[in-house]
């Protein structure tokens, strides 16, 4: 995908780092930086992406349960957006990668299905060179921390990229005899224990896909989270998020615990 940064994006970008000289820019903590530096690896600065997105609406059945496709990659297209245009400031800057990165959605008051996507992240090179872009040749997402990055190194594991799968799902409203049937009692809503049930299993399934199309060996760090956003109370998101991980070396072998924390054995 073609990605036409801004003239200020540009411009804050060339007062940057890729030369060597200037101040980078960094949202990684003290403790997180010197770490991201251990690793071998250089901030050049701070990278983002942004898309101001309207998610429209669909039609759904009262009783019955159901994806909502079309709101489902609304709320995907305006995540990768944001993600492609915090990458392509990262190729201006000739960086091997990104870490830290948050992925936030953010409600707008300027209309009900409004609403600001972003990704923001600190970019890095790495000092001894090679090739640390991900399959896709662009460079490498991650969510991780500064801690878990150097962790995952040392480990003898790269990060690919950040994977990620949603489903903006309908759970079915009870009809009055179940209602009624149910009225006091203690007893399980199969209909919605498999509504959710099934919303969470498409999103981990299409986050797993995404880090098959990167040749990932696995993800780490997933997070499986629940957002209403500014629908009815039976329509919900579920947004699985990752950091899709290759071995370094195809002979790799994982150090002990006490070796990858650097503790006495």
């Amino acid at each position: 995908m073609s990605v036409e940064l801004s003239t200020e994006a540009m411009k804050r970008l060339r007062q940057l780092h890729p030369d060597g000289k200037g101040i980078f820019t960094s949202d990684l903590s003290v403790n997180e930086f010197l770490l991201v530096r251990q690793a071998g690896f250089r901030p050049l600065g701070l990278v983002l992406g942004v898309s101001i997105y309207h998610v429209g609406t669909q039609f759904r059945r009262w009783y019955a349960n159901q994806e909502l496709d079309v709101l489902s990659q609304a709320m995907y297209r305006a995540r990768e957006l944001a993600m492609t245009r915090m990458q392509a400031e990262a190729e201006v800057l000739g960086a091997d990668g990104i870490v830290g990165v948050r992925l936030k959605v953010e409600l707008k008051e300027w209309g009900t299905h409004v609403a600001e996507f972003s990704a923001i992240g600190t970019a890095v090179k790495a000092e001894d060179g090679g090739n640390w872009r991900n399959h896709a040749g662009k460079p490498f997402t991650s969510d991780l921390s500064g801690q878990d990055f150097w962790t995952l190194l040392q480990a003898g594991y790269a990060p690919s990229g950040m994977v990620m799968g949603t489903c903006v799902y309908h759970v079915a409203h009870q009809n009055l005899g179940a209602v009624v049937k149910n009225l006091g009692r203690n007893a399980e809503l199969p209909a919605f224990t498999q509504g959710l049930y099934t919303a969470r299993e498409l999103a981990m399934e299409r986050m797993q896909a995404e880090a098959a199309a990167l040749k990932a060996e696995g993800i780490v760090g997933v997070q499986l989270l629940q957002h209403n956003h500014s629908w009815s109370g039976h329509v919900t998101e579920f947004f699985a998020l990752g950091t899709a991980v290759r071995p370094i070396r195809d002979d790799h072998t994982i150090p002990t615990p006490q070796l990858v924390l650097g503790l006495d054995s």
